[in-house]
């Protein structure tokens, strides 16, 4: 039984996730490995105008990821060609889903900007995150000029 090649990315919807995404897609034709794009949020406090904490429904957020998703795949259809692309959403830290999700992959790919905002700064990139701690290679795609 031959084993299944795969190829993990991150995407959130900013160019560089698409630049990533583009960049695995070319890089499975060449390895015969299929990719998984996977996305992920969670539940972050917004402050008010008067200094309340709030959320955004759950549902809303599972619709805005699934959205995402959508509007990524559809950026990229022109690269699919043959290749067999898998998505999933996932509840939770980015980093940690990605590396997960790459314990059985044969690459780790990310783009080198994403939407981390203030979390990011606190938290240290999603790249940076996974280049520390993934259990196969990683690459980090730079923007496209």
């Amino acid at each position: 039984m031959s084993k299944v090649h795969k190829i993990v990315v991150g995407v959130d919807g900013s160019e560089s996730s698409v630049t990533a995404l583009r960049w695995a897609l070319g890089e499975a034709r060449l390895r015969d490995a299929q990719v998984e794009a996977i996305h992920t949020w969670s539940l972050t406090p917004m402050v008010d105008p008067m200094g309340f904490a709030s959320y955004v429904p759950v549902e809303e957020l599972g619709v805005a990821a699934k959205n995402v998703v959508e509007t990524v795949m559809k950026r990229v259809e022109e690269f699919v060609g043959k290749t067999k692309v898998s998505t999933k959403i996932s509840r939770g830290p980015a980093a940690a889903t990605l590396l997960e999700a790459a314990k059985d992959a044969e690459l780790l790919v990310v783009g080198r900007r994403g939407h981390g905002g203030f979390m990011g700064l606190l938290l240290g990139s999603v790249a940076e995150q996974v280049a520390h701690h993934a259990p196969c290679p990683v690459v980090i795609v730079a923007d496209e000029k």
